[in-house]
């Protein structure tokens, strides 16, 4: 049943709650789930809240765009190409393991602080996984098709929207919640560590203020962001695939 999934963090909130009110009273970094939900509610109503939510979203979703739309492409090159792949190896293994927060005070001499620094970090960041992934779901596809493409004359474009990309539909999805999941992590650390704006940033005030209800409260809410937008993926992926195999 649906709700059973709900057990576990119900039980969590409600020891939380009598931690809190018990043994963690004067806590300087816990809070009680009903003092956070009361700070996030004072947020709602002081607009700090949707500010700081559509400055990180923003900055995720921009990062997201640019990263995985020349993940895919990559991935496609490196997929159908044995010979870029093996060109591009090197230069692929040598950028890629470098962490992309390493790249925050670069971003920041070339961008300065704002929107444009944080959506190059996460650009960087979503990159990499996205194009492995892809390349890794075009080595998967079905050799026949490929063959029939080829026996049909297709164009790289029709071969690519009408081959490649329904056969690779759901490992597509897959690296998209990855590259979502990415997206929201290094944004909001990017907003810890060095930009002065969105929930990160927010987050950082409320520890520094010494307010574990508020600090608590953004916690809660990032969190129920990152299942919601997860959970609107699965069911884009679920309308996509009905939608397809209704065609065919």
């Amino acid at each position: 049943m649906p709700w059973r999934g709900a057990v576990l963090p119900v039980a969590l909130l409600l020891a939380l709650e009598a931690v809190a009110r018990g043994p963690a009273r004067d806590s300087l970094a816990l809070a009680a789930p009903s003092a956070a939900l009361q700070a996030l509610g004072q947020a709602l109503q002081d607009g700090s809240l949707w500010a700081a939510t559509g400055f990180t979203l923003a900055s995720a979703a921009g990062g997201l765009a640019l990263g995985a739309g020349g993940g895919l492409l990559l991935g496609l090159v490196l997929g159908l190409s044995r010979r870029a792949a093996a060109a591009g190896f090197a230069s692929i293994e040598l950028l890629r393991p470098v962490p992309s927060v390493a790249l925050v005070p670069l971003a920041m001499l070339v961008f300065g602080f704002g929107a444009p620094m944080e959506i190059a970090v996460v650009a960087f960041a979503t990159l990499w996984p996205t194009a492995l992934m892809v390349q890794a779901a075009v080595r998967l596809v079905e050799p026949r098709l490929l063959e029939v493409s080829a026996a049909l004359q297709l164009s790289p474009r029709d071969r690519a929207l009408k081959i490649l990309l329904p056969a690779m539909l759901p490992r597509l999805f897959v690296a998209l919640r990855l590259g979502i999941a990415v997206a929201m992590v290094v944004a909001i650390t990017v907003e810890i560590a060095a930009n002065p704006h969105g929930m990160g940033y927010a987050l950082m005030l409320a520890q520094q203020s010494l307010d574990p209800a508020l600090m608590m409260a953004w916690l809660g809410w990032i969190a129920l962001l990152g299942f919601g937008i997860n959970a609107a993926a699965l069911q884009l992926e679920r309308r996509l695939q009905r939608r397809m195999g209704a065609v065919t």
